[in-house]
């Protein structure tokens, strides 16, 4: 029996690609298992009993079960990658931050607007796209002059934002008065291992 970790996860879930993503650019063996979210897999059993919140991403680790994308993150750069999170109380530190933000605002933000226009899911599409465009304005400003979001290397603090910022388009959501966001991107889509998450026509890209 192998002892890879498993990663149940969705081609069309951001939360779900950010735990791929890290995954693929550390180079920790993994499995990847698709989840049926339209034929509603992941509200019964036996999905359920891995997170009966009925969500993906689920991480499997021998007898370890994570839920939580961000959570997962933090579990696979303390375990397998601890270069992407370092100990250094700073450090450390802002890149909580940016965990909570993608938590937050990216969630609330780009993360909801593509929701409304790829799932039709039933949310504000103003408040998601003013909500992207504020949070998106202030990784700019942050950006300027800086490759990666904390300190001179990648972290998972990059991970954690790349997703749903990326796909901001496909909500509606233009990233063209955002240079620093443009070349963030381009600076984690240039990373060894790096794992686009499939684009879908919706939004400025339809």
């Amino acid at each position: 029996m192998s002892n890879t970790i498993k990663i149940h996860s969705f081609p069309l879930s951001g939360h779900a690609q950010r735990v791929e993503l890290f995954a693929n650019i550390a180079g920790i063996a993994h499995d990847v298992i698709n989840v049926d979210l339209a034929g509603g897999e992941h509200k019964r059993a036996p999905f359920l009993a891995l997170n009966p919140a009925g969500q993906v991403p689920v991480l499997e680790d021998g007898d370890v079960i994570i839920t939580d994308s961000n959570a997962i993150l933090v579990y696979l750069a303390r375990k397998y990658a601890p270069i992407y999170l370092p100990t250094d109380a700073v450090l450390e530190a802002q890149i909580q931050k940016f965990l909570s933000l993608a938590a937050g605002e990216i969630a609330f933000g780009p993360c909801n607007a593509r929701l409304i226009t790829v799932f039709n899911a039933p949310l504000d599409a103003d408040f998601a796209i003013a909500t992207a465009n504020k949070v998106l304005a202030k990784l700019d400003a942050h950006l300027e002059g800086r490759a990666f979001l904390v300190g001179d290397s990648p972290s998972i603090a990059d991970i954690a934002i790349y997703t749903y910022t990326a796909h901001a388009p496909e909500g509606n959501v233009s990233l063209t008065e955002y240079p620093n966001v443009r070349r963030f991107l381009a600076s984690v889509e240039a990373l060894n291992g790096f794992k686009p998450m499939e684009t879908t026509k919706a939004g400025l890209v339809a």
